[in-house]
């Protein structure tokens, strides 16, 4: 992740953009520090956020979507990537990412939330953790025991309360 960010805040349900004193820019590229991984979206103003939701709903990818800045985080600290020199002013940053609203592409290696970030402010799909995950197999082990984990846990918490109302 670039050094040159700013932390915003640990956004959960409980605030909202008037806690803050800095507005969010149109067009700011976010990330979320998730477990094992980072999550990337693009700002478009009246707090909401569009991003790829890739496997954010258990296995099934989710589409590019618009969703508002708390369920961005879900409850995970959001910073502003700030971005060497952006091909694109923020309007239209967030026009770019508009134009990809419902698409369903997502591949976790060529096309994933942050290669969808790349796009929108640089006109090319790039992931930095993608390339550092082929240059490095013992991270990408990681990565993905990680992942894998993470998979199995949202998979059995669906279940859990299925086998309940089963039983009863």
């Amino acid at each position: 992740m670039s050094q040159n960010v700013e932390c915003i805040a640990q956004w959960n349900d409980s605030h909202d953009l008037a806690a803050f004193d800095t507005p969010l820019p149109v067009g700011a590229h976010l990330v979320a520090e998730r477990d094992g991984y980072e999550h990337h979206g693009i700002y478009v103003g009246n707090g909401q956020v569009i991003h790829y939701a890739g496997f954010s709903r258990r296995q099934r990818r989710g589409p590019v979507e618009r969703i508002s800045i708390s369920c961005f985080a879900c409850g995970f600290v959001v910073t502003i990537q700030r971005e060497g020199r952006p091909c694109y002013d923020g309007e239209e940053v967030a026009r770019r990412a508009c134009s990809r609203l419902g698409e369903r592409n997502y591949r976790l290696l060529t096309n994933n939330c942050e290669h969808f970030c790349s796009w929108c402010l640089f006109g090319e799909c790039r992931s930095v953790q993608v390339e550092a995950c082929l240059r490095s197999p013992a991270r990408a082990a990681r990565t993905l025991l990680k992942l894998m984990g993470l998979a199995l846990c949202a998979e059995w918490r669906t279940a859990r309360p299925q086998r309940q109302a089963r039983a009863a």
